[in-house]
């Protein structure tokens, strides 16, 4: 199975900024949603929400910007588990032109199960876990995304 996609959209004029290119904010924005869909795919909705209490945090996300987007372009966001854990969740969202295999940008995410009354960690139910761990093998043999673990950091003086 390829990367699952999670989001499609046309990037519309109230997205770019003045050299007409995407701005960054809205890079987050499209990756944001392909994680609600995500989430929706593995019975994390608002129905689950509602009725668990739970939900997933964001812990801590990598954006890498590698090629520019423009208005009216057709994307798409395309989803891969790389991890998970009964509590957490690692994945890579990448983004592309409508049926181009270009990533245009990358989005690496951790995520954290939280019961909300606390807020604090929480397992993930096991229908949920069931999900995630089918959805992980039918991706176990994608090839590792380029841009994930990435660090920032100045290169080393000479």
């Amino acid at each position: 199975m390829p990367a699952l996609t999670t989001y499609s959209t046309r990037i519309i004029s109230d997205w770019v900024d003045y050299n007409g290119h995407l701005r960054d904010a809205f890079y987050l924005l499209i990756f944001s949603y392909a994680t609600d869909a995500l989430m929706d795919r593995l019975g994390l909705d608002s129905d689950n929400r509602e009725a668990s209490g739970h939900s997933l945090f964001t812990l801590e996300l990598h954006l890498n910007y590698l090629h520019e987007v423009k208005l009216d372009t057709e994307v798409e966001v395309r989803t891969q588990v790389i991890g998970h854990d009964r509590k957490r969740l690692h994945l890579y969202h990448s983004l592309h032109r409508l049926d181009d295999p270009q990533e245009l940008a990358g989005n690496e995410q951790m995520l954290l199960h939280v019961d909300l009354a606390g807020p604090r960690s929480a397992p993930f139910s096991e229908p949920v876990l069931q999900r995630l761990q089918t959805l992980a093998a039918e991706q176990a043999d994608l090839p590792r995304p380029a841009c994930l673990g990435r660090v920032i950091a100045l290169p080393a003086e000479k």
